[in-house]
């Protein structure tokens, strides 16, 4: 599919129900930018070394390839309402969940900056979605590395501004998701029944990744995996059972080879960590079908259970697969309602919204 051409899909590939209507449809992995935080942080030492710190991490020919065709096509889409409900259309998308983008994290900031950043990002989301509520919906962002305003912020977001949730990546700095400083942030989010999608920025591979854009087609899926790796294995899902997890790409990895990690937990005890296999977490958490082929996701759905699976593109990057019903409805295997609660039905619930009558 020519890059031109990512934002439409043929609508006789669009999964139906028995009436010929189209299958509702929620896209749970879409981002937008928030221009007003590039301006604020636009003179700190940490935003001026990016360009270097890419150059290292990316390569020069990744690098140049995203600062001329990759970013200019998507910057109209990240910016632009009428572009994003256009596209959705051509999508057969009836809902997106929006999240932050990920190079806005910004968790360097000092907490007086972070709590500017994350307080305009989180009001923008919400100013979006307010336009269009019957087809946006918003996770928010926190500063994690001040886990007491973090905390403030999360509660702020889902009970003031409407959000559904919030958007992290799979370190915070140096520390894992499974560092106990962060554990208010998890009980937090337990009890406001919110979202926390997990979504890597970098991978902690660095230079080894930097030829052949490895460090988004592999570096992404191997930080998604030590990530929920962290949260099985350091016990944060027995701590807080009801906790809502959602992982970017698939869940990387992870799903794909958890035999392995079942293996350890059952032949050493210094893997023998949590109170159950890690496979079984799997079935407690969500996944994205962003996994590009059927026989892919017909994995993916037998490893997670069809309970756990929702629709995400990673809209509007090229990284991104966005002929979610072709995709969908080319999976062997899945009934109608099976059909249904991957376009729709799991991220409803996993929302706790419904579909409009």
């Amino acid at each position: 599919m020519h890059p031109e051409q990512r934002f439409r899909t043929d609508p006789a590939t669009w999964v139906r129900d028995a009436a010929g209507r189209r299958v509702r449809t929620v896209d749970m992995h879409a981002h937008v930018v928030t221009p007003t935080v590039e301006r604020l942080v636009a003179d700190c030492p940490q935003k001026k070394a990016e360009p270097d710190l890419r150059l290292r991490t990316m390569g020069a020919a990744s690098v140049a390839h995203n600062n001329a065709v990759m970013l200019p096509q998507a910057a109209a889409a990240l910016t632009d309402l009428a572009v994003r409900l256009a596209d959705m259309d051509h999508l057969g998308v009836d809902m997106q969940v929006i999240s932050p983008l990920p190079t806005q994290y910004y968790y360097w900031a000092g907490r007086d900056l972070a709590e500017q950043i994350v307080g305009l990002q989180n009001e923008h989301i919400a100013a979006l979605c307010a336009q269009h509520p019957e087809r946006l919906a918003g996770l928010g962002t926190l500063a994690l590395q001040h886990p007491d305003l973090a905390v403030m912020q999360l509660e702020t977001a889902v009970r003031r501004l409407g959000l559904h949730g919030f958007e992290l990546s799979t370190a915070v700095n140096e520390r894992e998701l499974s560092d106990p400083v962060l554990e208010p942030v998890w009980a937090k989010a337990q009890e406001l029944g919110c979202v926390v999608f997990i979504h890597p920025m970098g991978c902690s591979l660095g230079e080894r990744l930097a030829p052949a854009y490895l460090s988004n087609s592999v570096g992404q899926p191997v930080e998604t995996a030590v990530a929920l790796s962290h949260l099985i294995f350091g016990g944060v899902l027995d701590r807080h059972p009801e906790l809502k997890i959602c992982a970017a790409h698939g869940g990387g990895y992870l799903p794909t080879y958890i035999g392995r990690s079942d293996h350890a937990y059952h032949v050493r005890p210094d893997a023998h960590s949590m109170a159950e296999p890690p496979g079984t977490y799997l079935r407690r958490i969500w996944f994205d079908t962003l996994v590009y082929s059927a026989p892919a996701l017909r994995h993916l759905i037998d490893q997670v259970g069809v309970s756990q699976v929702i629709v995400g593109t990673d809209y509007p990057f090229d990284m991104g697969h966005y002929d979610v019903h072709a995709l969908v409805g080319g999976t062997a295997g899945l009934t109608a309602e099976d059909r249904a609660a991957i376009l729709s039905g799991n991220a409803q619930r996993l929302l706790h919204t419904h579909t409009p009558s």
